[in-house]
């Protein structure tokens, strides 16, 4: 399981989110997705811990924390969905 992070500021890193997590256990993985037009990062992540009751300890410490000028959002990930997006709406003939 992973965990997200929500309203990040636009300039953190992964270097940044890994020394911060790093507090509360050993991270395994940090992804920061980008925009697909301009590469700058979305505003949120997801942090990957080694067992679940670190990321319980980091999410407890750090939900509504501040940091980098913002407040974080932080909670378990929620399994993606796969959205196929049609780019368009559909029609019944």
């Amino acid at each position: 399981m992973s965990v997200y992070v929500g309203n990040l500021s636009y300039d953190v890193t992964q270097e940044d989110l890994t020394s911060v997590f790093a507090e509360y256990g050993t991270v395994k993985r940090v992804q920061i997705p980008t925009d697909r037009e301009t590469g700058r990062p979305r505003g949120f992540g997801f942090v990957e811990m080694s067992s679940d009751a670190e990321e319980d300890a980091a999410i407890e410490a750090l939900d509504g924390a501040e940091w980098m000028g913002r407040s974080l959002r932080v909670n378990k990930a929620k399994p993606r969905e796969d959205n196929k997006r049609s780019g368009g709406y559909s029609r019944s003939y």
